[in-house]
């Protein structure tokens, strides 16, 4: 028989619904963002990453430092099984999604803002290992596969980024970036 939370679950299931709810507040907003597929690669990449977001608040040193090394072995797994490099020094907005997963790598110095969507093969990096920033990314954003966003570049909101484009000089709000080098153009006003 299990114990009857605040919220009153009563089930194994909703006793870790309730924990994660408490605990990870954005893995739920995650879930849902993933169409309420546990199974996605992406959502278990996100569970990774706000796991090790959340280990820097623990207290005591000690705890953190077990929890820290958890972290690191389950991000390697990600990293592994799925393909993709998101480090828990990333900063992203609400309703993040990873749409396949497999050669994803987000250096730790990149932000994103909301509802941004990024697909398998993107890179957003460093263009300079001697110039650690990269790319600050706007809301409402969707990056195509392969894309590759390097160096201290600005992403405006309501962009498109096209598949394989190599993004290296600032775009816009409400623009498409395509090709190598990319090429901004305006996005046309949806009917």
């Amino acid at each position: 028989m299990y114990l009857k939370s605040p919220s009153g679950c009563t089930s194994f299931l909703s006793w870790l619904e309730f924990f994660i709810a408490m605990q990870f507040p954005n893995v739920r907003a995650d879930l849902a963002s993933h169409g309420g597929n546990w199974a996605a690669q992406g959502f278990w990449a996100l569970v990774v990453y706000r796991f090790g977001r959340w280990r820097y608040g623990v207290r005591p040193l000690i705890l953190r430092k077990a929890l820290s090394l958890i972290y690191r072995v389950a991000y390697k797994m990600v990293q592994i099984v799925c393909g993709i490099e998101l480090p828990c020094e990333v900063e992203l907005g609400r309703n993040f999604v990873i749409d396949h997963s497999g050669g994803i790598v987000v250096s730790g110095y990149a932000k994103f803002g909301d509802n941004c969507r990024i697909r398998n093969g993107v890179v957003v990096g460093l263009s300079r290992v001697d110039d650690p920033c990269a790319p600050l990314i706007g809301n409402n954003v969707d990056i195509g596969a392969g894309a590759k966003l390097l160096g201290r570049i600005t992403i405006g909101d309501n962009c498109l980024i096209g598949a394989n484009a190599v993004v290296i000089s600032d775009v816009p709000a409400n623009s498409i970036a395509v090709g190598v080098p990319a090429v901004v153009k305006p996005r046309k006003p949806s009917t």
